[in-house]
């Protein structure tokens, strides 16, 4: 099943994607939710519902008028006000990339166990303008990434059975000011300012069912689902990235597995996998400039259109806006 939040009559209105069209949920059967929070809420005892009320859809019961375009509809994040939104650090190819750009070794802690940070979930958005501050034009980055969305409470949740928790997989994009991100990394503490800005996800959520056709198996001596998903992102038109989603050394489920230790997680909360290999500007300027010293670097600026598109999620698309406002925080430092 393929879930969007969209505005309708001025109003979030969560909807079902079918063959090009969104059907209301709320209308399609009087025991349906009209958010996205309500139905992670409820999981176990909507969705059966709402698997029924997309069969009679496909089957061609349903009423005239009722849906809406897809193409059309002022689309919102999957999940717009998230619990929490943690993002992680699964590709060991972004990560020894970006080491050996720095000229230093592949760290071994990379191999043991999953990590993860905690980011802004208040400065969660879908499709559409991204709009930055100054100081997030020095050095704006993309990142190209999945994610997962909790359906169901739990503590201490196994990677044998992390995967049951998986409300569905959309397309993230982790955006990322660069100069603020490492001028506060020196510190030992963040990401932070560079990081809190904004975090894009979208355009739709898509269940686990819907994906069983994608499924392959995850990487020798790991846990948990894992999906042939092409991974791709175009900046202007113009493709810079590219990786799957297979390519995860860490799955989803251990990385639940690890988010969950000693804590709750709740329905809502949004997990990242982190960046792909190849999948942000600060590893493909640091590649470059390894193989060519006179590489020119490339960063988002102004007007950009960003486009991210993975197999069977849908297409992510943003653009990059000048805020009015001319402050900058890089101003304050004190020398």
């Amino acid at each position: 099943m393929k879930l969007v939040t969209y505005l309708k009559d001025g109003y979030a209105q969560l909807g079902m994607v079918v063959d090009g069209k969104i059907y209301p949920m709320d209308a399609l059967h009087n025991d349906l939710p009209n958010s996205m929070a309500m139905l992670l809420n409820f999981w176990d005892d909507v969705m059966p519902i709402a698997r029924a009320a997309e069969q009679r859809i496909k089957e061609g019961f349903s009423r005239d008028g009722l849906a809406d375009s897809f193409d059309g509809a002022e689309i919102m994040a999957p999940v717009p006000h998230p619990t929490s939104c943690r993002d992680g650090y699964a590709f060991r190819q972004h990560v020894a990339a970006a080491r050996r750009n720095r000229k230093v070794d592949m760290i071994p802690e990379f191999d043991q166990y999953p990590i993860f940070y905690f980011t802004n979930h208040n400065s969660i958005q879908g499709p559409g303008d991204i709009v930055c501050m100054p100081d997030h034009f020095k050095k704006l980055d993309f990142e190209l990434e999945a994610a997962v969305v909790i359906c169901r409470p739990g503590r201490n949740i196994r990677a044998a059975e992390a995967d049951e928790y998986i409300g569905g997989l959309m397309i993230m994009n982790d955006m990322s000011a660069r100069t603020l991100q490492m001028e506060e990394m020196l510190l030992n503490l963040g990401p932070a300012k560079g990081k809190d800005f904004c975090t894009v996800i979208g355009p739709m959520l898509v269940t686990l069912d819907e994906l069983e056709p994608y499924e392959v198996a995850c990487k020798e001596n790991h846990t948990g689902k894992a999906w042939n998903l092409q991974m791709k992102c175009r900046v202007n038109g113009v493709q810079v990235s590219e990786g799957n989603v297979a390519d995860m050394d860490w799955t989803f489920a251990e990385i639940i597995e690890r988010c969950s230790y000693g804590v709750h997680l709740l329905p809502g909360d949004v997990i990242g996998s982190g960046t792909v290999g190849t999948g942000c500007f600060l590893e493909l300027n640091g590649t470059g400039k390894l193989n060519d010293p006179n590489y020119t670097e490339q960063w988002l600026q102004e007007g950009d259109v960003v486009e991210m598109e993975i197999d069977g999620l849908g297409t992510l698309t943003n653009k990059i806006i000048k805020d009015e406002d001319a402050f900058s925080i890089l101003d304050l430092k004190k020398k």
